[in-house]
């Protein structure tokens, strides 16, 4: 199988891919032609910032799916971790079909995750990002080989867009490094 895998290159997860003698194609950048691609099997995306077009997800029917690091629908779109904390909504990792809406897609595979007191909005999000690719190594063959279905996703959830951060940033006083307890349930009153 060739497979395109878009986002942040990570090793651990193209390696896990290519050990099944699929080959794996890297992109970080958006796709401007999709014909480039057309010889493609599958599309895994984890942490890719841009949105594909309705025709190459309507090729790749069921053969596109996301690594998400929030408990869908919670948390859908840009900065699901942060947000789970600023919403004080249920945490954890979800791999879904991408469809055209943002991180809408039926699910495959979730986790709820507990966080810890202790956590920074990064050691939160390396423990998600762990989470992740841990249940993408168990499920990846039954998702590739189409032996799981997805289920739709539930009511309700949440959506932020990439700029919905800027009326919180000054609750972040140590970057990225910010205890997750000074913010739990912070944007709950703003709106």
């Amino acid at each position: 199988m060739k497979i395109l895998y878009l986002g942040v290159y990570r090793p651990d997860i193209i390696d896990f891919i290519s050990s099944f003698n699929d080959q794996v194609i890297h992109k970080d950048t958006p796709i401007s032609d999709e014909s480039e691609y057309c010889d493609v099997d599958f599309i895994i995306s984890y942490g890719y910032r841009y949105i594909l077009k309705s025709n190459l997800l309507r090729k790749f029917s069921k053969r596109v799916i996301n690594l998400h690091i929030s408990l869908l629908p919670w948390n859908r779109g840009a900065d699901p971790n942060l947000w789970s904390f600023l919403e004080d909504t249920p945490k954890g990792v979800t791999i879904h079909y991408i469809d055209e809406g943002i991180d809408t897609g039926d699910i495959l595979a979730q986790q709820e995750i507990q966080s810890d007191p202790e956590d920074t909005l990064r050691t939160s999000y390396e423990r998600l990002s762990r989470a992740i690719e841990t249940l993408f190594k168990i499920v990846w063959l039954n998702i590739r080989d189409r032996r799981l279905k997805g289920i739709p996703q539930p009511e309700g959830g949440s959506f932020h867009r990439l700029n919905d951060r800027i009326n919180y940033e000054y609750l972040l006083t140590e970057g990225w490094d910010t205890p997750v307890k000074n913010i739990i349930g912070k944007a709950l009153n703003k709106k």
